[in-house]
């Protein structure tokens, strides 16, 4: 049964941008909060933004830095990942994830049950 779906990844250049999307069905529909991870080469899979349906925020990792703004459909129950000023250090598999940890855990991978099949984006330098 498939829980999430991404799209939009891809190939761009550095300075570029990018809007990822992640279709929730099935369980996940239910989570409250939704968002990405991202994995490079050779580095541990890490925290970039989730939206937190609840009370209806974004919470974004430091090294974003306004660059990136997440967003959530909910009635479509998709959420959004519009990157910005892209560069080569953002090149990652980027993965979307759903569900309900508490706030003080969002951040923390293992809290998501849910987990996209992951899509490629790839920044030119």
């Amino acid at each position: 049964q498939v829980q999430l779906v991404e799209s939009g990844g891809g190939l761009v250049q550095a300075g570029g941008s990018l809007r990822l999307s992640c279709a929730a069905s099935g369980s996940a529909v239910s989570s409250s909060i939704m968002g990405w991870f991202r994995q490079a080469p050779g580095k541990e899979r890490e925290f970039v933004a989730v939206f937190n349906g609840k009370n209806g925020r974004p919470y974004y990792a430091d090294f974003v830095k306004e660059r990136f703004a997440i967003s959530r459909d909910r009635p479509r129950n998709t959420v959004y990942l519009q990157m910005s000023s892209l560069s080569a250090e953002d090149t990652a598999v980027y993965y979307c994830v759903a569900g309900s940890p508490p706030l003080s855990s969002i951040r923390q991978r293992e809290m998501y049950r849910y987990w996209g099949q992951g899509t490629q984006v790839t920044v030119s330098s």
